[in-house]
């Protein structure tokens, strides 16, 4: 495949094995490593200054944890997909990495076919959170949620919230929708009205609950 073709990689984790365990998995394939970086910062400012496609973002970093650059890079680069790369299974961040709009959450365990499959998945914006993971992320989370099933949700809020579960933002959601972002953000602000919510983080574990995903 040509280089042009190939999918443009920042991969960000503080540990030097890490980031050569990568590239080694990756070489040979239409993957490339362009980028790489020890700390939240670095990975910030390597983003808004590179070419990629995809951020591979470790979840515990220095000078900025995963989550934290997540938020950073969401907001400079909606449409970029981020991935979460983690040792650690924790239903809570995973949570939280939804609500923020990252394209997934993979365990630094997972298999070489899984890693690539991920990332060829994201970059073609593809949805990869699946029922389980967000019902487990619902379990850890241990909220208490206001609202029922029998929330009065018109069919339009409904399309939304089950956008807003998958951790897509409102301009994605707006033009999932083809609607203006403006719009999609009235129909967030009524949902969690009605509903009884305070965060994007609720509001996917509630649609989980109540099987709208």
């Amino acid at each position: 495949m040509p280089i042009e073709q190939k999918i443009r990689v920042l991969i960000a984790d503080d540990h030097e094995i890490v980031l050569c365990g990568l590239k080694t998995l990756l070489a040979g394939t239409d993957i490339q490593v362009v980028a790489e970086a020890k700390t939240g910062q670095a990975a910030i400012q390597l983003a808004q200054e590179r070419e990629i496609d995809l951020v591979l973002l470790d979840v515990r970093m220095p000078d900025g944890d995963g989550l934290t650059v997540l938020g950073r890079l969401k907001l400079d680069k909606p449409r970029l997909p981020v991935l979460l790369f983690s040792a650690f299974d924790n239903a809570g961040t995973i949570a939280r990495a939804i609500a923020l709009g990252a394209a997934g959450y993979l365990l630094k365990g997972c298999s070489r076919d899984e890693l690539l499959s991920t990332i060829r998945a994201a970059v073609a914006g593809e949805t990869i959170w699946d029922r389980e993971g967000l019902r487990r992320a619902s379990r850890a989370l241990r909220t208490r949620l206001a609202g029922t099933p029998e929330a009065c949700l018109s069919e339009r809020e409904n399309e939304v919230l089950r956008h807003v579960s998958q951790g897509l933002t409102n301009k994605q959601i707006a033009t999932a929708m083809n609607v203006s972002t403006e719009t999609i953000k009235e129909h967030v602000h009524h949902i969690f009205s009605k509903i009884g919510l305070s965060d994007r983080t609720q509001a996917a574990v509630w649609a989980v609950r109540n099987h709208l995903v």
